[in-house]
């Protein structure tokens, strides 16, 4: 079975290459460039994908909601959230309210739950169960201290997890992998990123920003960071099996 995790920017890649690429990679429009993103998931086919930062309607893509157009293009059942909570002042802001993570599935969708941090800013933790196992997207915060919090709820919300589980997202360990060596061993999760190879920025990786963490009964066969520029992050893939 195949995974890939990719944080896609909001589908404004086509910035990647041009002056003021952060600030124009936020609030830059793109209408074509998640048809880019769309044919590069279909060349590897994968069984689940999980997507973060995901425009779910805003003026960026002309208010096309970019987890329904990436899982009609893979033929996939959809299953989005905004990341913020529905009182958060960010909801107020136009663009930011569009922004959210989703997951893409042709696995048939046992369950699904939207869980949220109580610290941060970017509260989501979206739990897709099927009837072999579960997986867990998440965006981490920016700051540190926000995220050790988090880092802590994650624990809370996986550990009454009774299937096999995988844990994937951008969780911005810009302190490195120490910050979740705890977690880590308290879950005995492994990293399928053996060798640590960076994820961020896609035009010169430097920082290994994106994880796919894994449990017991889960058995990885293989595991690449695709070296694709299609956003701001490199995505992940791993071929696996259910023990």
């Amino acid at each position: 079975m195949k995974f890939v995790l990719y944080n896609i920017r909001y589908g404004t890649g086509k910035y990647l290459n041009q002056p003021l690429k952060h600030v124009r990679g936020y609030l830059g429009k793109s209408t074509d460039h998640i048809e880019k993103i769309g044919s590069f998931l279909k060349k590897y086919d994968p069984d689940i994908v999980g997507l973060v930062e995901v425009d779910l309607g805003s003026y960026r893509t002309r208010r096309k909601n970019q987890a329904v157009f990436l899982g009609e293009e893979l033929g996939h059942y959809h299953i989005y959230e905004h990341k913020y909570l529905s009182d958060s002042k960010f909801m107020r802001i136009p663009v930011l309210r569009r922004q959210g993570n989703a997951f893409l599935s042709g696995v048939k969708v046992e369950d699904q739950k939207f869980h949220y941090f109580n610290n941060g800013v970017k509260k989501l933790v979206i739990e897709l169960e099927t009837a072999e196992f579960s997986v867990f997207l998440i965006h981490l915060a920016l700051g540190a201290k926000a995220r050790l919090k988090q880092i802590v709820e994650l624990y809370e919300v996986i550990d009454s997890c009774n299937k096999p589980f995988i844990v994937a997202g951008d969780f911005n360990l810009f302190w490195g992998q120490e910050e979740i060596s705890l977690f880590l061993r308290a879950l005995n999760l492994k990293n399928a990123n053996i060798k640590n190879i960076p994820t961020y920025p896609s035009w010169k990786p430097g920082k290994t920003l994106d994880f796919v963490l894994y449990s017991e009964g889960i058995r990885v066969n293989d595991f690449e960071v695709l070296q694709v520029k299609l956003s701001d992050h490199l995505p992940l893939l791993i071929d696996f099996d259910i023990l």
